[in-house]
């Protein structure tokens, strides 16, 4: 998976639409390969964000959990902590 598809589901405050958008831009640029698509390609790649991002959307609305929702500053704090420890030299 991509490093920088980042977890969505079950956090406090509710995931945003931007944020789907952002995941579902960088899962098709990783299955196409094109960070930025020529203008040849541009109305597919996009058509494809769009869709990926609907997608991903019902899904978030739809899973639920029993678990309480996750802190995104908490979060965002062990994530920082991992990556300090992964990139130490």
């Amino acid at each position: 998976m991509c490093r920088n598809i980042k977890l969505l589901f079950n956090f406090q405050p509710p995931v945003t639409d931007d944020e789907i958008h952002a995941a579902s831009l960088q899962f098709v640029r990783k299955v196409s390969g094109f960070n930025k698509p020529s203008k040849a390609n541009e109305v597919v790649f996009d058509a494809a964000v769009r869709e990926v991002a609907a997608s991903v959307a019902t899904l978030m609305h739809s899973l639920q959990t029993l678990a309480p929702p996750r802190d995104r500053v908490e979060e965002a704090k062990k994530a920082r902590v991992r990556a300090d420890v992964r990139f130490a030299r």
